[in-house]
C-alpha cells in the first residue's frame, strides 16, 4: 500500500492521508531507526559527524516529519478514527524517542564526539548540536541505572498518553456545550456578524434561533457585548468549569482531575529520577532562568510594578459598573462587559467599529508587507495539497527571488480543530549534500470564518495574535543554520522562543503600518486616523489587569511544578487560590476550574515554563526599541535583527544572539512603557 506518510520527497500528501496510514508508517520508521541505532553503536571506527550525527539525524527526521503531520491534523481536522490512529501509535513514537535519549552506546557515540581532536574548531552550529545533545542524554536518564531507566520510560509514555487525553477532553468539553436562544431579545448587544454565524449554526442542527457556543469568536463576543447578564453568567460557568466535575454538560471521562494529579506526580518523580529537587529544576535545564528561585523572582518583581496599576484598573470600572450600568457588585463575567463599556465612553469607539476596517485579505497583505520591508523577503501565494479548502499556502522568496521557506495558514475556528493559535514546524531546513532542504511551517488561529458572502473579519487583538504567529513561522523559516538539531526554532531556549512572535506584534500599533491594511468591511475605505489614534490612546486601557492576569497564569505554574510532595486535584485549587490572592485583582467563583482547561502546562510544552511569555517579552519590547529609535520599518536594523536572531536559530545562546542584535544585555525599561506601566501613566 502507497502510505503518503512515508513520502518525504516534498510537501505532505493531505488528499491521500487516510487514519489507517498513521500507526503503518509510525511502526515502518520506529523499526528504521532502530535497525540506524543498531548500526551505529557497532561502528568499529571513531564516530564523526558524517558517519554517526547525520545518519542518526536522517531517521530521526523521517519520524519527526511523519509525525507532525498525523499531530497537526489531529489537531485541526479530528476526527474519531484519527483520534484513535493517533492515539494508537502515540506510544510508539514516544518510546522509540524515550528509548534513544537512554541509548548508553549513542550516549558514548556523542562524548567520543566531543572529546576528538578539532572538535573547538568545528562550525558552532555543529558545536552547540553537539552540547544539546549530551544535554538531552543527560535529561533523558542515559546516566541513569538500568532500573531507573526502565521507569524513566515508563513515565514518558504515560506522560505522553496523559498530555493528549487531557487536550481531547478539554475538545470534547468545548464542543459539547452549546445553548440555544430563540428570543432575539435575549442577545442584546451581541454584534450582528457574531449573529449571522450563531443563526447559521443553529440552522445546521435544524433549530430555530442561534446556537452559541465556547469557541472564542462566539465566547469572546458575548462576554464583551451581551447586555443580558444572566446570558454571561451562563457561558461564563460552561467556560470554566469545561473537563470538570463542576460542568452541567460534562461526562465523568472528560473530568481533567485525575490528568491533572498524574501528571504533576509522574513529573516530580522524572524529576527526581534524574537528581532534581523538582520538575521545575529540571525544566528550566533547557531554559535562560537558570532556577525556580530566579524565575519567581522575576515574576515577583513584575507583579509588584504592576499591581499599583491592576488596581486602579479594576477600581475604575467598578467605579463605573456601579454608576452608569447600576451594578453594586461586578462578578467575573461582568468585567469583560462593564470593561468594554467603559472604554467606548471614555474613547468614542468600540472593537466592534475598529473590527469592521481589518478585513482578512488585507490584513494579509500588509503583514506581508511589513516582512518585506524590514527583512528584504517576499511573500506570495503558492501551490500544494491542502487538508481543507480554506486552508492558505504560501511562499517566502529573498531578494534574489530564492525559495527560503513555505507555510500553511489555517485561520478559521471550527469543532474539530482544538482552540487557541499555534506554529509548527512541518520541515526543518538542514543541508542534504549540495542541497539545502525548505523549511515549511504551520500556521493556526481560531478566528470567525466568512459569513453572508462577506470577508471574514478581526478584531484588533485577533490582527495582533495573527502577527504574533507569524513571528513564530518566520523564525523557523528564515533560519540560516543548516544543522537540523539547531535549525529555526531547535535548540532554541524556552523562554526566548517567544521573542520574535512578540516583537511582531509590536507593528500592529503603528500607523505606518496599520492604515494600508485596512479596507471597511462596506465602503473600502481605509481607518481613520482619528479612529487609529483613539486606539492608540486605548492601547494601554486596563493593561494593567491583564497583564498581572498573565502573572497569575506564569505564578501558578512555577509554583505548582516547584513543589516536591503528591499533590491532590483539591491542592492544586488551593495553591491558584493563594496566589490569586497575591496578584489577582478580581474574585472568581469557586466553581472555577481553570487547572482542568491549562492546556499550555499540561498538554503542551510550557510546563514551568508560561513565565517565558513575559521574559520573553523583556526581549521582545527591548529588540522593538531600536526600531522606534531608527525608524520603524527601518531596513537596516531589520537586516542586522534578521541576521543575529532570525538566522540563527538555536546555534547559539539566545542571549548572545540578542545582544549581538542591540549591543547591550536586555533592559526592562520597554516593557513597562509600552504596558504604560510608568510613574507618568
Amino acid at each position: 500500500m502507497d502510505n503518503p506518510l512515508l513520502d518525504f520527497s516534498g510537501l505532505p500528501r493531505f488528499n491521500s492521508i487516510r487514519a489507517g496510514h498513521v500507526e503503518a508508517a509510525a511502526d515502518q520508521l520506529v523499526a528504521e531507526g532502530r535497525a540506524t541505532i543498531e548500526r551505529l553503536a557497532v561502528l568499529d571506527v571513531a564516530p564523526t559527524w558524517e558517519s554517526f550525527v547525520e545518519p542518526l539525524d536522517d531517521a530521526n527526521e523521517k519520524l519527526a516529519r511523519m509525525w507532525t503531520q498525523a499531530s497537526h491534523l489531529n489537531a485541526v481536522a479530528n476526527s474519531p478514527e484519527l483520534r484513535d490512529a493517533y492515539n494508537a501509535a502515540l506510544p510508539k513514537v514516544t518510546q522509540y524517542f524515550s528509548e534513544q535519549g537512554q541509548d548508553q552506546r549513542l550516549h558514548s557515540g556523542f562524548k567520543a564526539l566531543r572529546a576528538s581532536t578539532g572538535f573547538d574548531s568545528w562550525p558552532a552550529a555543529r558545536r552547540r548540536h553537539i552540547d544539546n545533545e549530551l544535554r538531552d542524554f543527560r535529561l533523558g536518564g542515559a546516566e541513569l541505572a538500568p532500573p531507573q531507566k526502565a521507569r524513566f520510560l515508563e513515565i514518558q509514555e504515560e506522560l505522553a498518553k496523559l498530555g493528549a487525553k487531557f487536550s481531547e477532553n478539554v475538545l470534547d468539553a468545548t464542543n459539547a456545550f452549546a445553548l440555544y436562544v430563540t428570543s432575539r431579545e435575549e442577545l442584546s448587544g451581541i454584534p450582528e456578524d457574531v449573529l449571522s454565524t450563531a443563526e447559521q449554526a443553529a440552522k445546521k442542527d435544524t433549530r430555530e434561533g442561534w446556537k452559541l457556543t465556547l469557541h472564542m469568536p462566539c465566547y469572546l463576543p458575548v462576554m464583551q457585548y451581551a447586555d443580558n447578564r444572566g446570558l454571561r453568567e451562563r457561558m461564563y460557568h460552561a467556560n470554566v468549569t469545561r473537563a470538570s466535575a463542576q460542568s452541567a454538560e460534562g461526562k465523568p471521562q472528560w473530568n481533567n482531575d485525575e490528568q491533572v494529579v498524574r501528571i504533576l506526580a509522574l513529573r516530580a518523580e522524572a524529576a527526581k529520577l534524574l537528581g532534581y529537587a523538582s520538575y521545575a529544576d529540571l525544566s528550566l535545564a533547557t531554559k535562560m532562568a537558570s532556577n525556580p528561585a530566579e524565575a519567581l523572582a522575576f515574576l515577583d518583581d513584575l507583579a509588584a510594578r504592576a499591581r499599583p496599576f491592576a488596581e486602579r484598573d479594576m477600581e475604575e470600572v467598578r467605579r463605573y459598573a456601579r454608576d452608569e450600568l447600576d451594578m453594586a457588585d461586578v462578578k467575573a463575567w461582568d468585567y469583560t462587559y462593564a470593561s468594554e463599556k467603559l472604554r467606548q465612553q471614555r474613547y468614542a469607539f468600540s472593537e466592534q467599529e475598529v473590527k469592521e476596517y481589518f478585513t482578512e485579505d488585507e490584513v494579509i497583505a500588509g503583514m506581508f508587507r511589513v516582512v518585506k520591508a524590514i527583512y528584504g523577503v517576499e511573500v506570495k501565494s503558492a501551490s500544494a495539497e491542502l487538508y481543507r479548502p480554506d486552508v492558505r499556502f504560501y511562499e517566502i522568496t529573498d531578494g534574489a527571488g530564492t525559495r527560503v521557506g513555505q507555510f500553511y495558514l489555517d485561520l478559521y475556528a471550527r469543532d474539530s480543530k482544538r482552540g487557541g493559535a499555534w506554529m509548527d514546524d512541518a520541515i526543518n531546513r538542514r543541508r542534504l549534500g549540495h542541497r539545502v532542504q525548505t523549511p515549511v511551517a504551520f500556521l493556526t488561529c481560531n478566528f470567525s470564518a466568512p459569513v453572508d458572502g462577506k470577508p471574514a473579519l478581526f478584531t484588533h487583538r485577533e490582527v495582533s495574535t495573527l502577527f504574533h504567529e507569524f513571528g513564530h513561522g518566520l523564525h523557523q523559516l528564515l533560519t540560516q543554520v543548516d544543522e537540523l538539531g539547531v535549525s529555526g526554532i531547535n535548540g532554541v531556549e524556552w523562554d526566548a522562543v517567544e521573542l520574535p512572535s512578540q516583537f511582531m506584534e509590536n507593528f500592529c500599533w503603528e500607523w505606518k503600518v496599520v492604515a494600508p491594511m485596512t479596507k471597511q468591511v462596506e465602503t473600502g475605505e481605509r481607518i481613520p486616523r482619528e479612529l487609529f489614534d483613539k486606539m492608540l490612546a486605548a492601547k494601554n486601557f486596563q493593561s494593567g489587569a491583564g497583564f498581572v492576569r498573565q502573572l497569575e497564569f506564569a505564578l501558578f505554574d512555577m509554583r505548582l511544578h516547584a513543589q516536591a510532595g503528591p499533590q491532590t486535584a483539591a491542592s492544586v485549587l488551593a495553591l491558584l487560590d493563594d496566589v490569586r490572592r497575591k496578584v489577582a485583582i478580581y474574585p472568581v467563583p469557586g466553581y472555577n476550574r481553570f487547572p482542568n482547561q491549562f492546556s499550555h502546562i499540561f498538554a503542551g510544552g510550557y510546563a514551568a515554563g508560561y513565565y517565558s511569555y513575559k521574559w520573553a517579552e523583556v526581549l521582545s519590547s527591548d529588540a522593538f526599541g531600536a526600531f522606534e529609535e531608527a525608524g520603524i520599518l527601518n531596513p537596516e536594523v531589520g537586516a542586522r535583527f534578521r541576521r543575529e536572531v532570525l538566522a540563527c536559530g538555536g546555534s547559539r545562546p539566545a542571549l548572545e544572539s540578542f545582544v549581538a542584535f542591540r549591543g547591550r544585555k536586555p533592559q526592562i525599561d520597554a516593557l513597562l512603557r509600552h504596558n504604560g506601566m510608568t510613574a507618568t501613566a
